[in-house]
């Protein structure tokens, strides 16, 4: 790895789809240390975007060419399709690259854990882009709660919805269980993190999962319940046929709610075309009226409760962590094992879904 200090971290990057091109390019270009340096993708098309984009990258067809270059490289990170996340981490840890891979990291705890150590027995740093940790609401809240402005916490809604009444096609919404797509382990890899960010392990799970669309072949409607170690419950929702959206967060102590509808601006911002540069100081930002509320007794959609200023939402945070991480050696800032205890609690949740019952999760997973 070149640590020269004041010299920058050069990443390759595989995959040029939406995770390639909206998220992870644009963040890492907007990170001191860090470098764009070189994108795989099989399309020209995407190729000759990529170089638009970033004018001084370079653009292979393979990931091979990207991992032949291993010498000249100090990351790479993986935003290609589900299914490809578990051989193309194997490869380039190998190779000796610190990896990034978007979530989620595999399609099974199991598979998880063994990247995990062989990352620990290369020696190299292996991270996932969990970025919803870095929302501006779920921010929020882990302040409210880490402040105990909530008193106990004993329930946490978490719902990631949306109204797309016709299927959009692609592997994200394949129903070959090798692609790995439906919402189960696209928008439930987030909430479940967070959850398991905020209140700790699992021990219980109970889900229901649904193909509501005509001509879907993948979950489009799931729910699942999670009965965490400390007793808090949380219940999440992912959704594509949802006609009228619920709070994006309800979280329910024992002296006070609050409760916060919308998404974070920054997914709408960075697929517009915006960068964290262009405006540092408003990047993530929302207006007071978006602002969730804090209280007992009334609902905030009748005026209860007192308006709670939103934290900025950070994705950029999480790659400045990894350059750091790549520096010190320390920590990165979302762990493949804390992403196997996630994957834990979607593989309960698939089986839960399937058999109709509650899934225990062992202590000692």
């Amino acid at each position: 790895m070149n640590d020269s200090p004041g010299t920058p971290l050069r990443v390759g990057l595989i995959g040029y789809g939406l995770a390639g091109s909206v998220f992870h390019a644009p963040l890492i270009a907007a990170t001191d240390g860090l470098v764009l340096d070189t994108v795989s993708t099989g399309s020209p098309d995407r190729q000759a975007q990529a170089r638009a984009e970033h004018p001084q990258v370079r653009t292979v067809a393979t990931p091979d060419e990207v991992l032949a270059r291993a010498g000249e490289l100090d990351l790479v990170v993986i935003a290609s399709p589900n299914k490809t996340h578990v051989a193309l981490a194997e490869a380039a840890l190998r190779a000796g690259l610190p990896v990034v891979v978007d979530k989620p990291l595999a399609g099974s705890a199991a598979e998880a854990d063994g990247l995990a150590a062989l990352a620990d027995d290369c020696g190299l740093l292996l991270s996932v882009f969990q970025n919803r940790r870095w929302d501006n609401d779920f921010r929020t809240v882990r302040k409210l709660v880490a402040e105990g402005a909530l008193g106990d916490v004993q329930r946490f809604e978490s719902r990631f919805e949306r109204w797309r009444p016709k299927p959009k096609g692609g592997w994200r919404e394949s129903g070959d269980p090798a692609e790995l797509g439906g919402l189960l382990y696209d928008l439930g890899s987030h909430v479940v993190d967070q959850a398991l960010a905020l209140f700790g392990p699992v021990t219980l799970v109970y889900a229901e999962s649904d193909v509501r669309r005509p001509g879907a072949e993948a979950d489009d409607d799931t729910f699942l319940a999670l009965t965490h170690a400390n007793g808090v419950r949380s219940h999440l929702w992912v959704s594509a046929t949802t006609a009228q959206l619920g709070p994006r967060f309800r979280v329910l102590g024992s002296r006070a709610g609050y409760v916060k509808y919308g998404l974070d601006p920054q997914e709408a911002a960075l697929r517009e075309g915006r960068r964290p540069g262009d405006d540092p100081d408003g990047w993530g930002t929302e207006p007071e009226p978006a602002w969730g509320r804090i209280g007992s007794g009334e609902s905030p959609l009748t005026g209860g409760g007192d308006p709670v200023p939103t934290l900025s939402g950070d994705y950029p945070a999480y790659y400045a962590a990894v350059a750091e991480a790549l520096r010190t050696g320390g920590e990165p800032p979302v762990s493949a094992r804390e992403a196997a205890a996630a994957l834990r609690v979607l593989e309960a949740a698939k089986t839960s879904a399937a058999e109709g019952r509650a899934v225990r999760i062992e202590e000692s997973a």
